[in-house]
């Protein structure tokens, strides 16, 4: 019940959104299609009219009706609330110390034709910090999605097997810290809506809807190499040498 309470509690914020939304057209607001409707008019009119005064009157007039009939909606001020308090839960969650995940370690080999699941690193989380255990792991590919939360990946604590290894995040809200050994080559392709980038020496700052991709020199003939695939609405993305 735990592994879905997350999943649960966002397939029931949707639906409440939805039933007020039917609920506020229905009963509350009937007039609310005919105002989104006329408003988009006004804007799609405007900008096929451009740059003439009329064009740019329309254009402008659409869009103010549109975020005043949004903004007086039922729905968007739930929606609104939601997300006060998840970044409230948010905040207090990280003043706590991030929960460390153990990976499940396979005790049976398998046969040839045979399948075993095998342990995570991490879990999908809509809201959690999460980091790779203090003492040393097996390792296993990381593929998460994350809401809200920081995650740490240190690779010294593990063996990284020959070939290539790869680290996959993908997140709303939250920084992603990854420390690398000195004998790993690193191939990078983070994207991110605005935030920020630290890459051993490189830094870039202020990103805004932009897709960094980094790779070190002897990585093609690498033994041992990592691909770190990142993604975000928000957030710092800082990789180290340990």
């Amino acid at each position: 019940m735990l592994r879905n309470m997350n999943t649960d509690y966002l397939n029931w914020i949707v639906l409440i959104g939805i039933l007020l939304l039917l609920l506020e057209v229905v009963f509350f607001n009937g007039g609310l299609i005919i105002a989104v409707v006329l408003s988009t008019g006004c804007i799609y009119l405007g900008s096929r009219w451009k740059p003439g005064f009329m064009g740019k009157m329309l254009y402008w007039i659409g869009w103010i009706w549109l975020i005043i009939t949004v903004l007086n909606m039922i729905t968007f001020r739930y929606f609104f609330c939601v997300v006060l308090v998840s970044i409230v839960v948010q905040f207090f969650q990280s003043q706590k110390k991030p929960k460390e995940i153990k990976p499940a370690t396979l005790e049976n080999v398998s046969k040839p034709g045979e399948f075993h699941k095998q342990g995570s690193l991490f879990k999908n989380k809509l809201f959690a910090n999460q980091t790779t255990p203090e003492h040393v792991y097996e390792w296993n590919d990381i593929n998460i999605q994350v809401g809200v939360g920081n995650t740490i990946i240190d690779l010294s604590d593990t063996v990284l097997p020959n070939g290539e290894a790869v680290i996959s995040i993908r997140s709303l809200i939250g920084n992603i810290q990854i420390l690398v050994p000195y004998e790993v080559e690193v191939q990078l392709n983070h994207s991110i809506i605005v935030g920020s980038v630290t890459i051993f020496q490189e830094k870039e700052h202020r990103i805004v809807n932009e897709t960094v991709v980094y790779k070190s020199g002897e990585y093609d003939q690498a033994e041992q190499k990592v691909k770190i695939i990142t993604a975000g609405l928000t957030g710092k993305l800082e990789v180290k040498r340990v």
